[in-house]
């Protein structure tokens, strides 16, 4: 196996953890929330939710595991920021696989209309 294929699965693989995680609607928000910019702290994420900030600090482990956010200590407390890259890599994925579909659609509709 070619190491151009090797990376090829070894992202691919990568990216099943990603999804799952933003699979949540609770992650999803707290990722909206971090989008904003500033390093935001459990109490300041937790504001708003019916959530407690032990459930708001589970959901915060799973995007840290797979790099969407991470932590900071400042003091006594975490300060959790958003991390880009995972979710940038997501997109590329998606954009070719939106790219291949339109592929496989113009070769249908050609098909179709000869």
């Amino acid at each position: 196996m070619s190491p151009a294929s090797r990376n090829r699965i070894a992202r691919r693989q990568t990216r099943a953890p990603v999804f799952a995680a933003l699979g949540d609607e609770t992650r999803l928000l707290l990722v909206a929330k971090l989008c904003r910019g500033q390093p935001s702290s459990i109490s300041e994420l937790t504001e708003g939710s019916k959530l407690t900030r032990q459930a708001i600090t589970k959901h915060l482990r799973v995007l840290e595991r797979v790099g969407i956010v991470h932590s900071i200590r400042a003091g006594r407390e975490s300060r959790f920021k958003f991390n880009p890259e995972p979710i940038k890599d997501i997109r590329e994925y998606l954009d070719l696989v939106s790219a291949q579909w339109d592929e496989a659609l113009s070769r249908l509709k050609a098909f179709v209309e000869q």
